[in-house]
């Protein structure tokens, strides 16, 4: 009987790992409100897909990405805010869409990324920081 559920456990590990990754992030509209999303990978189709629940797909092929970057901010009560920017080509016109991703899984995001697309994000570190010694003038 151990045999046979270790058996079925496996199995179902290898379909899970056999799937493309997707992940929970938030997607920001025109007006700065977000949107629960899931982001996938799909390397059959050598796409990611962003899925909001409110707004119509996106899907983006791996060959149309141009680069990504990820940068985080931090809020009043210094919780860290992780963000990725994908810049891509559609067409004739250049477009970026922006990720909201929570912290636990930013990083596997970012490693995804780098397995699925070949692509590794430009770390940005704290945007805060970054704007704050533009802003003085450093």
């Amino acid at each position: 009987m151990k045999r046979i559920v270790l058996t079925l456990a496996i199995s179902a590990s290898s379909l899970a790992l056999a799937q493309p990754g997707s992940f929970h992030v938030r997607v920001p509209d025109e007006k700065g409100k977000q949107y629960k999303a899931v982001l996938m990978f799909d390397d059959q189709e050598k796409a990611l897909e962003v899925r909001p629940a409110k707004q119509a797909a996106v899907k983006i092929p791996y060959h149309q990405i141009d680069k990504c970057s990820y940068e985080y901010t931090t809020d009043v009560m210094d919780a860290k805010i992780h963000w990725l920017e994908i810049h891509y080509r559609e067409q004739d016109s250049s477009k970026v869409l922006v990720l909201n991703m929570s912290g636990h899984d930013a990083v596997h995001i970012l490693e995804a990324l780098k397995s699925h697309a070949g692509i590794e994000a430009e770390i940005l570190g704290n945007a805060n920081k970054r704007h704050e010694s533009v802003w003085r003038g450093h």
